[in-house]
């Protein structure tokens, strides 16, 4: 199957494009780096001549809602237009577990290419999954102020992105399944706890200072909204394997 991966250097995307490859597909990958702009188009039609399934595991780092939104309106219209031009018999779309209980932000981006996919004209399968291990490091860098980490008040069960990109390529082989269960990881956590954990792995000495965030976002972090219901589908690996896997790189 010739396979298209949106992000595919990203994240989730970068695995998605190895192991779509090693089980003998044939694989395109759709970043800026290699040429294609999800959100202006440029590019698209020609890397998806051929294609039968585009993956969509693209992203933007921004806690605005109106960026999350435009970017992801953009970019998934886009997407949908050059591939039913391409002939794309199946489009596959990574987005989060609890959107609906916390419309904010990147969350509000992905109900609204949730939304663009179902009416897109092209059979789909959508994945929802939840945080993976690299949100951990990723928001350290993002919410540090000199010696001190502002952690937000989080339940989560992190997933390996390695895990998501298997299901996600799972999802393409398997044909248009419409929303599939979602995908968490095997136990819930604290983000606080996975914080100090990655800090004290990695030698950093900064103090954890707890933040409430206002809203419907903060109050689905507090309550665990924003994990997976009984009956999804769980990875394997927990983040502190991930973390020793890895090195805490």
């Amino acid at each position: 199957m010739k396979i298209a991966v949106a992000g595919g250097t990203g994240t989730v995307g970068r695995h998605v494009v190895a192991i779509a490859r090693e089980r003998g597909h044939q694989v395109v990958s759709l970043s800026r780096a290699e040429g294609v702009d999800l959100v202006n188009g440029r590019g698209l039609e020609q890397a998806l001549q051929g294609v039968e399934t585009v993956i969509d595991a693209s992203g933007i780092q921004t806690l605005s809602t109106k960026k999350a939104v435009d970017y992801f309106t953009n970019a998934t219209q886009n997407l949908l237009a050059a591939g039913k031009k391409a002939g794309v018999t199946h489009h596959v779309a990574l987005s989060i577990v609890g959107i609906d209980n916390a419309d904010s932000g990147l969350y509000a981006g992905k109900l609204v290419q949730e939304d663009e996919v179902r009416h897109g004209g092209i059979p789909w399968t959508l994945l929802r999954a939840t945080q993976f291990h690299e949100f951990v490091p990723m928001s350290l860098r993002a919410a540090s102020v000199g010696p001190l980490v502002f952690v937000p008040t989080m339940s989560t069960q992190p997933v390996a992105a390695k895990e998501v990109a298997e299901a996600l390529v799972d999802a393409a082989e398997a044909g248009p399944k419409g929303r599939i269960p979602d995908l968490g990881g095997p136990q819930a956590e604290q983000l606080k706890n996975l914080v100090a954990a990655y800090l004290a792995k990695t030698q950093q000495k900064k103090r954890i200072v707890p933040l409430r965030v206002p809203g419907p976002m903060g109050k689905a972090m507090r309550k665990g909204a924003l994990i997976p219901a009984p009956g999804s589908a769980v990875g394997r690996q927990t983040f502190l394997e991930w973390l020793d896997a890895n090195n805490a790189a």
